[in-house]
């Protein structure tokens, strides 16, 4: 197991040789404190303000629904496609995911095409123009933030499209991360071989979580980063993470992205991002 812990050096725009490097033989690379403190503050405020949202629309919506004993709200006042996962303890009422959350927000609507971001982006699609494929607003809040169990996002994505070699996720970290509020991990180079199978007979979403006889749990990396930086790791990279014990949040944000001109993936609509948002209009 390693323990990454970020230092504060900023890269370029453009991927840099080691940045390919880290993407083709580990799956996943990070870029440290990107955003500064005036822009961090502006996230976590408006990611608050969309929780509060998103709140009061579950406390009025019907469409409540359990899978493997965890529950899920969809709530169409949110938006097309928009899904609330609820914690995993019995009877919490606190959020855990809102999936899309970009329209939610201006800032986040915005965040979608900056450059930071897209630049890199761009190179590793491997298209000239990037579209928005999914996003998602992930909430670890203190003691009670649960656990991600080690997964691939290349098999849930799998029955919607045949781009997966093409959806790069970026996590923008909210919050400082540890082992102690539940940092990031990932499985190093276990995107090589593609869609791994599933935990069969483990529950109705027992197959979306990678089967532990497939990937060595020792290749783990803990991502300690701090507030504003940017993890990029691909969508067949193993990945997950252990509850928050802390006193502490510990929020991030996954856009995912993908080649241009191509519909999102909860939503029948295209969102291009960066310079191509133009032709979007």
């Amino acid at each position: 197991m390693t323990k990454h812990t970020a230092t504060t050096d900023q890269a370029p725009q453009g991927l840099t040789p080691a940045e390919r490097k880290a993407w083709a033989e580990d799956g996943f690379f990070f870029r440290p404190s990107l955003f500064g403190p005036s822009e961090q503050d502006a996230f976590r405020t408006a990611a608050e303000m969309v929780v509060k949202r998103a709140e009061a629309c579950v406390s009025v919506s019907s469409d409540h629904y359990e899978i493997d004993g965890n529950e899920y709200v969809e709530v169409p006042a949110l938006g097309e496609g928009a899904t609330v996962q609820l914690e995993h303890a019995p009877e919490s009422r606190t959020i855990r995911v809102i999936e899309p959350f970009h329209g939610l927000h201006p800032i986040f609507d915005q965040l979608v095409d900056d450059p930071r971001i897209v630049l890199p982006v761009r190179e590793l699609v491997g298209t000239e123009q990037v579209a928005l494929f999914s996003d998602k607003m992930n909430l670890k809040r203190p003691r009670e933030g649960s656990r991600f169990d080690w997964h691939q996002d290349s098999p849930y994505w799998a029955h919607f499209c045949e781009h997966l070699n093409q959806l790069p996720n970026v996590m923008i970290t909210l919050d400082d991360a540890d082992e102690e509020n539940g940092c990031f991990r990932v499985v190093r180079g276990s995107h090589k071989k593609g869609c791994l199978p599933g935990r069969s007979g483990d529950g109705t979403l027992g197959p979306l979580f990678t089967h532990p006889d497939h990937f060595d749990e020792a290749d783990q990396v803990l991502l300690r980063v701090p507030a504003g930086s940017l993890v990029f790791f691909s969508p067949h990279t193993v990945h997950g993470s252990r509850p928050n014990h802390s006193d502490r949040a510990r929020r991030a944000l996954v856009l995912t992205y993908q080649p241009a001109g191509l519909r999102m993936f909860k939503v029948d609509r295209v969102r291009n991002a960066g310079a191509a948002v133009a032709a979007d209009a």
